[in-house]
């Protein structure tokens, strides 16, 4: 099991919209998951939510893996989940996961649980 979290500032977010306009989204959501924005307080979530998905891949956004290989979701009950790329799936060997969002005050944030089959180990003792 492999745990990311992401903590973001929303007024952050809110100035990169304010800078960038509609396309600010664009960089790194869907048309689907644009349509779940409620409020600044959202984006934030989802921004720190990607974040944390990479962060628990241990690769961060970046060459491997992209803000458009993690998809936000949100169910009937509109608990947020996440579904990944086949190559991230693939590459990662990913066999379940887990996403929470939370905003407070001035702050969003995200945590991720992966259960991989190849992640690396790491030693535990010296």
């Amino acid at each position: 099991m492999q745990v990311g979290v992401d903590l973001v500032k929303i007024s952050r977010v809110e100035e990169f919209v304010k800078k960038f306009g509609d396309r600010a989204l664009g960089r790194f959501l869907s048309s689907e998951e644009i349509e779940l924005i409620k409020n600044s307080s959202t984006i934030a979530g989802f921004w720190a939510a990607k974040e944390a998905v990479s962060k628990a891949l241990g690769v961060g956004i970046g060459k491997r893996c992209s803000f458009f290989d993690i998809k936000i979701k949100k169910d009937e009950d509109g608990k947020p989940y996440f579904l990944l790329s086949k190559k991230i799936v693939e590459e990662f060997g990913i066999k379940s996961t887990s996403l929470s969002i939370s905003h407070d005050g001035e702050y969003a944030v995200a945590v991720c649980a992966l259960e991989m089959t190849t992640y690396k180990s790491v030693e535990l003792s010296f």
